[in-house]
């Protein structure tokens, strides 16, 4: 399995004069004197060979596979991270910020922008990372200009986006607009497909950093034709705008999009009730493979705050989407933020891990008890570390329980269990196994650190 893994190797095995051998090898087994079932057999045989070779060539090589002093198994496949990843230098962690939808939907104005980018700082939100302030549909005009050009509405943007912009950058924010490759946007403003060159021109000039870019209205063409034009046209403006494709998980945006946009949502539209949160992990848990530094899996934005859920079950909402290095975007009114949503949202610790520089998407890794409810989630850390959710998503508190080998720790390390909610730690030196009781819809969450001294700096 190493030699898969190298890329030097597979490269040098695939040049034109290997190609041409294979073809040669080709021709002479079809006008051999070989019995008819020993053409087959060597025809089978080279073909299987070639999709081997083939396959190798594009697999790519995260750091954490490069590993040679780990405790930690390569239970956590990373076999698709950077494959076909863009490079413009943004998300190497996962973005951080707030957005309109989730709870102001379409009644959004400009004084509702600013108060929020003012309590972003006022919270101490900001200097935890939460630095995008995203303007979510209905900001622009029903109809373009006489020059067809997209522009704010004026009942509601009075001043313009322009002005916007500047004055969340005043602030240190950054400022993000929304959408779609469709010729609407899911509310009926006007989309960008077929003017995407312009309108990422237009953008650009006002200051903006983050296009969030919707899927309504696409004429049913396919996502892989209708997304790269805006990026070329982002690309093309000179400034460095994040985006944010969101194409609901439809055609498998994990497969195809790390080239075209720096995430990609793997699911349709949260909303704030339990049955969709987990919902929603649960699809975006089997697109792990593929997230990394420049591209990210996107479950939606977080319903954290919003009044539908219980406190425990939004402390495991974002405990699951920090472990699975999902964007992490807040989706309540900032301007009134309650204690407990805030204790949520600015829990340090927990924002770390989904801001690792692995960059590894953590997963499900076990699951017990009636329908499996009782859950363990996991993922490799930097600095040979490992993060561990305990998460409890049947109706009654149970004690759940994490064997090593179920998580990929050889069963005779001792670690350290770091309590990311209590912030303290619990266990100085646990081998083997870890329980603990969790409340019903709620969840724990843990880093382990392997008390052994490792050559390993990832």
């Amino acid at each position: 399995m190493a030699l898969l893994y190298n890329r030097n190797i597979w490269s040098a095995v695939l040049t034109t004069n290997f190609c041409h051998q294979i073809k040669n090898l080709w021709t002479e087994i079809q006008n051999s004197r070989m019995a008819k079932w020993s053409s087959i057999v060597a025809a089978v045989s080279l073909t299987v060979f070639m999709m081997s070779v083939t396959a190798a060539t594009v697999l790519p090589i995260h750091r954490y596979l490069k590993v040679e002093d780990t405790f930690i198994s390569q239970l956590y496949d990373t076999s698709n991270y950077g494959f076909l990843q863009i490079d413009n230098g943004l998300a190497r962690t996962p973005q951080m910020g707030w957005s309109t939808w989730n709870f102001f939907a379409c009644n959004i104005n400009e004084t509702v922008i600013k108060e929020t980018a003012d309590a972003l700082i006022s919270t101490g939100l900001a200097s935890l990372g939460y630095t995008y302030v995203n303007i979510d549909d209905c900001w622009s005009r029903s109809t373009r200009n006489l020059k067809g050009e997209m522009i704010a509405d004026p009942k509601t943007f009075p001043s313009g986006i322009k002005a916007l912009a500047d004055y969340v950058h005043s602030k240190g924010l950054k400022l993000g607009v929304y959408s779609d490759a469709g010729i609407f946007t899911c509310q009926v403003r006007p989309g960008s497909l077929f003017q995407e060159k312009n309108d990422a021109e237009l953008w650009a000039s006002w200051g903006v950093d983050y296009l969030k870019y919707d899927n309504c209205y696409n004429l049913d063409l396919p996502p892989q034709k209708r997304y790269p034009p805006m990026r070329d046209a982002l690309n093309d403006t000179g400034r460095t705008i994040f985006y944010a494709l969101c194409e609901w998980g439809i055609d498998d945006p994990a497969k195809w999009a790390g080239k075209i946009g720096n995430s990609w949502r793997t699911t349709d539209d949260i909303n704030d009730t339990w049955i969709s949160m987990t919902t929603i992990a649960d699809i975006n848990n089997k697109w792990a493979s593929y997230a990394g530094p420049g591209g990210w899996n996107d479950p939606d934005m977080l319903e954290v705050g919003n009044g539908g859920m219980n406190y425990h079950e939004y402390k495991g909402h974002f405990s699951i989407w920090a472990l699975m290095k999902a964007p992490l975007i807040i989706g309540c009114d900032v301007r009134n933020i309650t204690a407990d949503t805030l204790k949520i949202l600015s829990n340090k610790e927990v924002i770390a891990v989904d801001q690792d520089p692995l960059g590894v998407q953590g997963r499900r890794v076990y699951a017990s008890g009636p329908d499996g409810c009782q859950q363990v989630w996991a993922g490799p850390l930097s600095r040979n570390r490992l993060a561990m959710v305990l998460w409890n998503r049947c109706s009654k508190a149970a004690t759940i329980i994490a064997k090593w080998s179920v998580i990929g720790l050889e069963p005779s390390i001792s670690v350290s269990m770091r309590d990311l909610w209590k912030h303290e730690v619990v266990s100085e030196n646990t081998v083997g196994s870890f329980s603990a009781r969790v409340n019903a819809h709620g969840c724990e969450m843990y880093i382990l650190t392997p008390q052994r001294a490792t050559r390993s700096s990832i």
